[in-house]
């Protein structure tokens, strides 16, 4: 899997057939350190996540053809994006079955419209905090793995009586280590 740079933005895929609720969900996240990227299907939705990495999706529930339920099923079937939080969305009244529908789904939330824009926000930005630490731990675990792998070089020199050698390879490692601890 392919780790984020330390400077690099989370991406939050909205999902929504009508244009309305996608331009009112960009606006909402509109300067938080997130990329939207907007799909007006569940089919579109599952065609993206081939494409890239989220770190969210924002799914409405009921949409033509495929539904967000059926969308989440096939996102958290798939071993590449069933990691990915889902937050689903829907104009539909407050009924609880719908809800647990959405958390047998794989929901992480069920948020019913009209969005209050500043707990949208608050929940992104979990979400996205999350995300970003655990590519922090990512990174951390690819380079332990580098220095792990440079002390056992390191060793095999030193069995085979290249003792030059392995001082090298353990100055590179302890290198790597104090980068790392930074």
């Amino acid at each position: 899997m392919r780790t984020a740079g330390p400077g690099e933005q989370a991406k939050v895929l909205l999902v929504d057939d009508r244009s309305d609720n996608l331009l009112a969900l960009q606006a909402i996240l509109q300067g938080m350190a997130v990329q939207t990227v907007a799909v007006n299907s569940g089919e579109a939705a599952l065609k993206q996540l081939l494409v890239d990495e989220y770190a969210l999706i924002l799914l409405d529930a009921y949409m033509p053809g495929m539904s967000g339920f059926e969308a989440a099923t096939h996102i958290k079937g798939r071993e590449r994006t069933r990691h990915i939080p889902i937050i689903f969305l829907t104009a539909a009244d407050r009924d609880a079955s719908m809800a647990l529908r959405g958390y047998a789904a794989g929901a992480v939330d069920y948020l019913t419209k009209p969005l209050d824009p500043w707990i949208l926000r608050a929940k992104v930005s979990v979400f996205i905090e999350m995300w970003a630490q655990n590519r922090q731990i990512q990174r951390q675990a690819e380079q332990v793995s580098a220095y792990a792998e440079a002390a056992r070089t390191a060793l095999a020199a030193l069995r085979g009586d290249d003792v030059a050698r392995a001082a090298e390879i353990l100055e590179a490692a302890q290198g790597l280590q104090a980068r790392t601890s930074r």
